[in-house]
């Protein structure tokens, strides 16, 4: 199962209801940052989550409202002896625009880190999920993420029991590997079947953009910011933001099966305006909210 849990949902100004952007995304012993706006940690224990747990920070850019979390983030995951190392992944300039960080203040109870630059393509991959990233057209170098969870194998259980197979031999087969038993072959395609991995996606600040339909393409959830109503179009495109609007056409057109619009201007006090622009446009979408949950 894979949990997002949002931290932050407004933009460039916080609000009462809303912190600046950032979400966590949990998937078995992985627990991945998506920006890391200021205040992020205060937001993190509000919602039980402890800093100690975070195992990588995907940073989209280096607009204050997406990093200025980092080095309080960092300095209390260093109070509570994080003893692994945060593995931190941004556009080109991560590297020089962290260390800038930590020389604006006495640095004290960093932990180990280690900071990789990404472009477009996959840049990591184990044996559960791989990251990739896509270029988006900002302002400033920026980059939108998705989670791709691996197709799994699944046993079929009424099968295996009434062959008699357990132990063991049932995790060669789930690995895809045939076996003999009881003097005959076992094939692993006969005995399980795949079910198809998740993919999570999240546009960042970006006017429309091939790196944007990449992301939405196939995505199960999209995470996409929808910074203002499509009537301020113009102020949007100056900025080089998406429209509540453009952010349900991307989702529509991309095949994605549910888009939840984040990054939301603080001059809209309620969301029904949003809520119906977008639904317009692609009926699954729900509007972020600070402390909302959703699980894959």
């Amino acid at each position: 199962m894979i949990e997002l849990v949002f931290l932050g949902t407004s933009c460039m100004q916080p609000t009462k209801k809303r912190n600046h952007p950032s979400f966590m995304l949990h998937s078995k012993n992985e627990n991945i940052l998506f920006d890391c706006g200021e205040n992020v940690q205060r937001q993190m224990r509000l919602t039980g989550i402890k800093p100690a747990k975070v195992t990588r920070l995907l940073i989209s850019h280096w607009h204050g409202d997406h990093v200025f979390g980092i080095p309080g983030l960092m300095s209390a995951m260093g109070n509570d002896q994080y003893a692994k190392k945060l593995y931190i992944y941004g556009p080109k300039g991560s590297k020089t625009y962290l260390q800038h960080l930590f020389k604006s203040f006495v640095a004290k109870n960093i932990i180990d880190y280690e900071v990789k630059e990404v472009s477009s393509g996959i840049f990591f991959e184990n044996d559960d999920f791989k990251l990739e990233a896509q270029q988006l057209n900002h302002s400033v170098d920026c980059v939108g993420f998705s989670f791709i969870e691996k197709d799994k194998r699944r046993i079929k259980v009424a099968k295996t029991e009434k062959l008699g197979l357990s132990g063991p031999i049932l995790g060669k087969l789930q690995q895809g590997q045939d076996i003999i038993y009881k003097d005959k072959k076992i094939k692993a395609d006969d005995v399980s079947y795949f079910v198809k991995g998740k993919k999570i996606s999240y546009i960042a600040d970006t006017a429309p953009c091939r790196g944007a339909n990449l992301l939405a393409k196939d995505a199960d959830l999209l995470v996409s910011e929808g910074t203002h109503l499509s009537e301020i179009q113009d102020k949007t495109e100056k900025y080089k933001h998406l429209t509540v609007k453009d952010a349900a056409l991307i989702a529509s057109k991309n095949n994605a099966q549910k888009l939840v619009i984040t990054h939301i201007s603080p001059r809209y006090k309620s969301t029904a305006e949003i809520v119906k622009e977008a639904r317009d446009h692609f009926d699954n979408t729900i509007i972020a909210e600070d402390f909302m949950k959703i699980k894959v």
